[in-house]
């Protein structure tokens, strides 16, 4: 798969709006306290951030490893979902899952597995 595939650039593009998603949450989280700033809520934000970043990284180098990466991206995006989930109707965390899940399902589709859990 190219660069210039129209699913490599909405991978690419999920992930960047989940890792700025997931920043933002971060940020919102610590302020908000109580089981938002639960240490394994905040955890997982920080991994889908990061790994969200760094998926978009190997793919933009067009790395070998893009798939692999993709694939535990899809991962951790689809554990932060369920943990924003997790917090109730509050929209920052709904807005929060439902990029994580887009990104998961980006991810997985690059990554040549079926689908996210």
């Amino acid at each position: 798969m190219n660069l210039s595939s129209g699913e490599m650039q909405q991978c690419i593009s999920n992930c960047t709006k989940c890792h700025q998603t997931c920043t933002e949450t971060l940020a919102y989280c610590l302020k908000k306290g109580g089981q938002h700033a639960a240490a394994d809520h905040i955890k997982l934000l920080v991994d889908c951030a990061e790994s969200c970043g760094s998926c978009v990284d190997f793919m933009l180098r067009q790395s070998d490893f893009h798939m692999k990466t993709c694939g535990l991206c899809a991962e951790i995006c689809t554990a932060c979902a369920k943990s924003c989930e997790r917090m109730g109707q509050d929209e920052q965390m709904k807005t929060c899952a439902a990029a994580c899940r887009a990104c998961a399902e980006s991810c997985q589709k690059m990554s040549g597995n079926a689908k996210a859990a």
